[in-house]
């Protein structure tokens, strides 16, 4: 049952990866054990929770990996001038 046991920094650090779907099944069982007896944590998940839905719903629109590509190279180009 000690191995079942999360520190809240462990717990945060599931509940982060849980928010970009990365955690695995065993981890999510060790958070909500841990969500169970400790407020701060259950405030925290919740909070990213919030958070998750709220980015998943907006309108951002981001730079696909070619357009990043050209401006990093761009960048290195005009770095190395100076």
């Amino acid at each position: 049952m000690n191995n079942l046991r999360k520190s809240c920094q462990e717990a945060n650090h599931t509940c982060d990866k849980n928010q970009y779907k990365e955690a695995s099944f065993w981890e999510l069982v060790k958070l909500n054990l841990h969500l169970i007896y400790c407020k701060a944590c259950r405030k925290y998940s919740m909070r990213n929770g919030k958070l998750t839905k709220i980015m998943a719903s907006s309108k951002i629109e981001v730079l696909d990996t070619t357009a990043k590509d050209k401006m990093k190279t761009a960048f290195e180009q005009e770095l190395a001038k100076h």
